[in-house]
């Protein structure tokens, strides 16, 4: 009878402990706290080194990239890819909504301040999010500073992935140097070196 009594306290305290964190899930997932939240838990990811960019990819296998992508602005300036030709670009698709999105932008950030001065390297982020308001107030929020487009023409094939974040680099030549569908820790020297060299 006492065992059984004991079982009954252990299975309420599960449920009401299962409840509670179901609570918590569904207050984040409703409060749109979610992608911020997972996106810190991610961000703390990187810090173990793991995520890293690869950038080792064979000449043989370096595909041509694909300038014919028009996008506009954040602060709604008509731009094209072609504009950057003849730099490297840094070209990544990103959305507000994304946590892995979220955690890796510090490190583009830090990235982004390293390489300000260098006049061949540019930098552009497309937004997938439907809501460009939520975007942009995602952005301004963060206080990042570097600039941040819109599409404003279909997605190239080469481009063209399920998964965000994405991230591809460009060379001076116009070869797709380095990929990374999902996120990485793009704030370290190796990855300066490479990319300026």
């Amino acid at each position: 009878m006492e065992k059984n009594s004991k079982t009954k306290k252990s299975l309420k305290r599960n449920l009401v402990e299962w409840g509670a964190l179901i609570g918590i899930i569904a207050f984040f997932y409703f409060t749109g706290l979610y992608s911020a939240v997972i996106g810190k838990v991610q961000q703390a990811f990187l810090l173990t080194g793991f995520f890293q960019p690869e950038i080792n990819i064979p000449l043989s296998e370096q595909q041509a990239a694909n300038y014919n992508l028009s996008l506009i602005s954040f602060d709604d300036r008509l731009v094209s890819l072609n504009d950057f030709r003849g730099k490297t670009i840094f070209l990544n698709f990103w959305a507000s909504w994304c946590p892995p999105c979220r955690a890796e932008m510090p490190t583009i950030q830090n990235l982004y301040n390293r390489l300000l001065n260098k006049n061949d390297v540019v930098f552009v982020l497309v937004s997938l999010d439907n809501n460009l308001s939520k975007a942009k107030e995602f952005i301004k929020n963060e206080g990042f500073t570097f600039p941040v487009y819109y599409l404003n023409s279909s997605l190239p094939q080469v481009y063209d992935t399920s998964t965000i974040p994405s991230t591809f680099v460009i060379s001076k030549e116009g070869k797709i140097i380095a990929k990374r569908v999902g996120m990485a820790d793009y704030d370290s020297q190796k990855f300066v070196s490479f990319i300026i060299k």
